[in-house]
Formats: C-alpha cells, sequence, structure tokens
C-alpha cells in the first residue's frame, strides 16, 4: 500500500513550531495502514521536522538553540548571493533535516508518550507550508 497526503499551514515566521503530531496519526487512522512506515516531509528549504516532547519549554529552547549555534547575521555566503537576511534560515533547516520517518504497527504511529512530531519554521518571515506525508505498507 501506499498513500499519499498534504498537511498544509501557515507560519508566523523564524522559531514557529507546529505540532503535526495528530494531524498525521489522522492520516494514518483514515488509510487503513496497520504495519509499515510515515516518511514526514517539509518542503521548503527554509523549514524542517524532527521529534520532540511538544512543550512551552522546549519550544523556545529548540529556536534559542539553533540561534545560539547558527546566530542570524548578514556575514553568511547566501547573504553575499540574496541579501535576504536568511542564510542562518537555511543552515538551520539544514542542520535538524527536512524529513523523518515514524514507524506504524497495529494501525498506530510508534511514538513514545513524550514524543510528538514537529515542524520548525526557520525561515525570517512567515511561509505557508506543505508537510508531504507518505505511508508505505500493509
Amino acid at each position: 500500500m501506499v498513500h499519499q497526503e498534504q498537511i498544509q499551514f501557515t507560519t508566523r515566521g523564524h522559531g514557529d513550531m507546529h505540532d503535526l503530531t495528530d494531524r498525521l496519526a489522522g492520516i494514518v487512522e483514515e488509510s487503513g495502514l496497520t504495519t509499515g512506515v510515515a516518511q514526514v516531509f517539509s518542503v521548503g528549504s527554509t523549514s524542517a521536522v524532527g521529534v520532540i516532547e511538544f512543550e512551552p519549554g522546549l519550544q523556545r529552547d529548540v529556536p534559542e538553540l539553533l540561534d545560539r549555534l547558527i546566530p542570524p547575521s548578514r556575514d553568511y555566503g547566501h547573504e553575499q548571493a540574496w541579501h535576504d537576511g536568511n542564510g542562518h534560515s537555511h543552515l538551520q533547516s539544514t542542520l535538524l533535516g527536512p524529513s523523518l520517518a515514524v514507524p506504524v504497527a497495529d494501525g498506530r504511529l510508534m511514538l513514545g508518550t513524550w514524543q510528538q512530531v514537529f515542524h520548525l519554521e526557520t525561515d525570517v518571515r512567515p511561509r505557508q507550508r506543505t508537510v508531504v506525508v507518505t505511508l508505505l505498507g500493509e
């Protein structure tokens, strides 16, 4: 079985996080997939997905950590080419990555109690985002 859907939403800009877990679980449930994998891919070079305990402290900590590791700056090579203020956004999203795979068993996402699938906006302005969910299995 192969099934694909898209999740679309609007972000508020740099550091905005969205919990995708319930929507992803709904897609798995409605598809009838019992065993397999849910592949999650964020379309766009300034956004990322991951798994975390989605709570207010970590929603603040993750973007702050990325800003310490890869701070907003006009000194990046990307800024020399485009001058759009989001060189750090591309680097931050590259560090986290645009995709992940979540196993599915007994028709449910195999996530731990404190694991939620999230999307992180790294761009400097609000964006309309699409996350593609591809289910593979039986």
